[in-house]
């Protein structure tokens, strides 16, 4: 049976006027997902998510909330502004996650349960799975990464992919060749930040970055063909 395989790119900026350049260059080249990442939440609010829905009506549009409490009201401003996945964080409380699923379910929209920093993440992702999540992310934080060496979300994502049924993807300081290796794991989706594309120990931008997406577009093709 073919295999579905979503790229994504996290538009990781602070304000939409510099977001949306690299946002037609991942439309361009075949991405699949957009992200609304959270610094680009915390500079724009809802305008970031409107401006993206306005631009690009086909793409389903994550809105990286990294939500731990009222989640219901922030599912519905994010997914009444026209994002259709929204996130929240597995160390929440259970009724947050209750909450941001029954107002994904209203919209029509997906939860996305990230388990960053949870004791034992495959516990975490069952526990999100059966409280109504739709998508499991495994997530090696940015400041985690900064003080302890060494960690990568492809420590976790087998024991998580072996936990849960529902669709997985892992983030967090990942090469291109990590994130592909994520993928063949068996993750569901492979996602790149932006502007910022890791590659090995450098970074890309312009010219260079839409040539690393365009690669990565085609890589994950051949792979769910």
């Amino acid at each position: 049976m073919k295999r579905s395989i979503y790229t994504q790119v996290s538009l990781d900026l602070t304000n939409i006027k510099e977001a949306l350049p690299m946002a037609e260059i991942a439309a361009h080249v075949g991405i699949d997902w957009l992200e609304a990442g959270t610094p680009l939440i915390l500079g724009e609010g809802l305008r970031a998510v409107k401006a993206l829905r306005e631009r690009f009506p086909e793409h389903p549009i994550v809105a990286d909330l990294k939500t731990m409490d009222g989640a219901g009201l922030e599912a519905e401003m994010m997914l009444d502004a026209g994002a259709t996945h929204v996130v929240v964080m597995s160390q929440a409380h259970w009724a947050s996650v209750t909450e941001m699923v029954k107002m994904a379910d209203r919209y029509k929209g997906y939860v996305m349960a990230d388990v960053l920093n949870a004791p034992d993440k495959a516990l975490a992702a069952k526990r999100m799975q059966e409280l109504g999540a739709d998508w499991i992310i495994v997530h090696t934080g940015y400041d985690e990464r900064r003080y302890v060496k060494g960690g990568s979300p492809l420590d976790d994502l087998q024991s998580v992919l072996d936990a849960v049924s529902i669709p997985v993807q892992a983030v967090g300081g990942l090469s291109i060749e990590q994130a592909l290796q994520c993928v063949k794991m068996g993750a569901d989706s492979l996602v790149i930040g932006a502007p910022l594309a890791i590659n090995a120990d450098k970074f890309a931008v312009g010219d260079d970055y839409e040539t690393i997406l365009k690669d990565v577009v085609g890589r994950v093709k051949s792979m769910s063909d």
